[in-house]
């Protein structure tokens, strides 16, 4: 493991006498600029200890804003599906392997996005890979890939994620419906913008990225915020941008298994905590007050 920068080291020190001398709220300040400076500071016994709290970032092949877009090209494929690997490939050559044995007679385009190292797979044949120089976070990540969207329908999935059965059919059959924008089997729901529950819906106030699909030609009108560098909150900013275009977000019901979402259980508790608060506010800062686009409106209950 590396060493902390001097700078990191200093502010430990600094946190470590604000501590003693019980001045606590000076001390989560400290903390925080170090978790800013991507260390996190652990109290020990005589002392503290420092460890790194996030990734290395390796150099790839392609700026994210260089990655050319498609989309203004007729669509050549039934289903694109998106796959944003970050430090599991396994996973991802799993729910790719496991989608095609029930893909049927449609034809599928499958987009990776490699944003370390790390990411790097050994890919089935065909599987369209877009490798970018440095991790540009999760939104600007799926943006990349989303601009190679070849299918009529975009579906966005998580290396969690396993086909038990044929996922895509029932999806497109919800998309077939105009007046529904995203769909797909893991719904919840907000009565006040604040707190959001699972729903078997199927009229839900957000899609959860484990797994969603669109319409291609949404992806004119929304995107993932460049801001949402890790991914919490970040598909219900999308589902609500595709509400306010008046249309619907719908559960489907699909065969899937849902494995371990490992960005979530190998990110320390800490980051988590900050990240998905800050994720949040961004998602309140757009939609604040849009009461008018919940699946249950104060104004009918």
């Amino acid at each position: 493991m590396s060493d902390p920068p001097e700078e990191v080291r200093r502010l430990a020190e600094e946190r470590a006498a604000k501590r003693a001398a019980r001045d606590f709220g000076a001390a989560d300040e400290l903390r925080d600029r170090i978790l800013d400076l991507g260390w996190i500071v652990r109290d020990a016994a005589g002392g503290f200890d420092l460890e790194p709290a996030g990734e290395p970032e390796a150099p790839l092949r392609v700026r994210v804003e260089d990655v050319a877009s498609v989309l203004d090209e007729a669509p050549t494929h039934d289903v694109s599906v998106h796959w944003l690997p970050e430090r599991w490939p396994d996973d991802v050559v799993r729910g790719i392997e496991s989608f095609r044995r029930h893909q049927g007679v449609r034809t599928v385009q499958h987009v990776v996005v490699e944003t370390t190292e790390a990411a790097a797979g050994t890919w089935p044949d065909d599987v369209e890979v877009v490798r970018l120089e440095r991790h540009p976070g999760f939104g600007s990540a799926r943006n990349a890939g989303l601009r190679r969207s070849r299918g009529r329908v975009v579906v966005i999935a998580d290396g969690s994620i396993e086909a038990d059965g044929d996922v895509l059919g029932p999806l497109e059959a919800a998309l077939a419906d105009p007046t529904i924008g995203v769909a797909g089997p893991f719904g919840i729901v907000t009565r006040d913008l604040q707190a959001f529950e699972e729903s078997d819906g199927p009229e839900v106030d957000a899609i959860e990225a484990y797994l969603m699909a669109l319409r291609r030609e949404l992806l004119d009108e929304v995107r993932f915020h460049r801001a949402f560098r890790f991914y919490r909150s970040a598909d219900i900013d999308l589902s609500f941008q595709v509400k306010a275009l008046g249309l619907r977000a719908v559960r489907v019901e699909v065969p899937v298994t849902k494995h371990e979402h490992r960005r979530w259980t190998t990110t320390p508790p800490e980051l988590r905590w900050r990240w998905s608060k800050k994720n949040f506010y961004r998602f309140l800062d757009r939609f604040r007050g849009r009461d008018d686009l919940l699946a249950t409106r104060p104004d009918l209950r």
